[in-house]
């Protein structure tokens, strides 16, 4: 039985996912940046659930369309920047999931969610400053799509797939 945790991240149009990932590569540390740009919706789901979450994940993406998203502003995180990025749809989404696992979240999954790509993390405070301040200048609001989800486990490292899970949009 597997017994790593999960990670449950939202799937990118692609080039979508490319414009958030130029960024991660141009603007996180190198050493650290063992990731490729995700959304994250849940952090640390119980890899012995792992059945159970395939089944739940595979029918919410059956009825679930593409979701729009809007990155409306750049947020700074202390250590590095991310894209603040607003879809209510993707909220209702995260809300069926957390509702559902309720019993199996983590602290910090089960307080509140706020959607957003970091692009610039674990920088120093002087730099991290700076480059928000820079990003927020430049700034313009953009459309994105949600086309899926993808479940990740964690074994202290890059993240290798467990699941993915296409938005079909089928009511």
């Amino acid at each position: 039985m597997d017994v790593d945790p999960l990670i449950l991240t939202l799937r990118f149009d692609a080039a979508s996912f490319e414009r958030f990932d130029a960024m991660r590569r141009r603007y996180f540390p190198p050493a650290r940046n063992m990731l490729p740009a995700h959304l994250t919706l849940f952090h640390k789901l119980p890899g012995e659930r792992l059945p159970t979450i395939h089944r739940d994940l595979a029918a919410l993406a059956a009825e679930t369309r593409p979701l729009r998203l809007v990155a409306e502003g750049i947020r700074f995180l202390g250590y590095g920047s991310a894209y603040e990025i607003r879809c209510d749809a993707l909220k209702t989404v995260r809300a069926r999931l957390a509702e559902r696992w309720a019993g199996d979240l983590s602290r910090q999954d089960a307080s509140g969610f706020s959607p957003h790509v970091t692009i610039q993390n674990k920088a120093p405070a002087r730099e991290a400053k700076a480059l928000c301040a820079d990003l927020k200048a430049a700034f313009s609001p953009f459309d994105a799509e949600g086309t899926g989800l993808l479940l990740w486990h964690y074994r202290g490292g890059p993240w290798e797939l467990a699941g993915e899970y296409g938005f079909e949009g089928r009511p």
